[in-house]
């Protein structure tokens, strides 16, 4: 198993999970990550979508809005980074939630690390 990484981009103090890391199956787990980040420098972690469960993307069980309020209240920036395009077809709020997530600055769902990037440049 790889170590989370720690990086700055565009001046953006990130923390990087890594692929193949213990999925984000809990508000426990969630915790964890947050508390990983918030003991050092991060204002962002950058989670692969690979490790998140069906239970993430289906918003009707609430571990989304639950998973994402833990990182807000410690105010730190939460990327999905990861292919999540036939999640999204399947699932009209979960399209309309990633649409609005995007348009603010707490939460993102971007393709790759690079797109990441992309957005936060100054």
């Amino acid at each position: 198993m790889s170590e989370n990484e720690l990086t700055t981009v565009h001046g953006t103090p990130v923390l990087v999970m890594p692929q193949d890391g213990p999925p984000l199956d809990t508000i426990e787990a969630a915790t964890e990550v947050v508390g990983d980040a918030a003991w050092g420098p991060a204002e962002m972690v950058a989670m692969p979508a690979a490790r998140l469960t069906d239970d993430f993307f289906e918003l009707k069980t609430g571990m989304a809005g639950e998973v994402t309020q833990k990182f807000v209240n410690y105010r730190l920036r939460l990327a999905i980074v990861g292919d999540i395009e036939s999640r999204v077809a399947e699932s009209t709020s979960l399209r309309a939630w990633v649409t609005e997530s995007n348009r603010g600055r707490q939460l993102w769902f971007v393709p790759t690390l690079d797109a990441l990037a992309e957005r936060l440049q100054p």
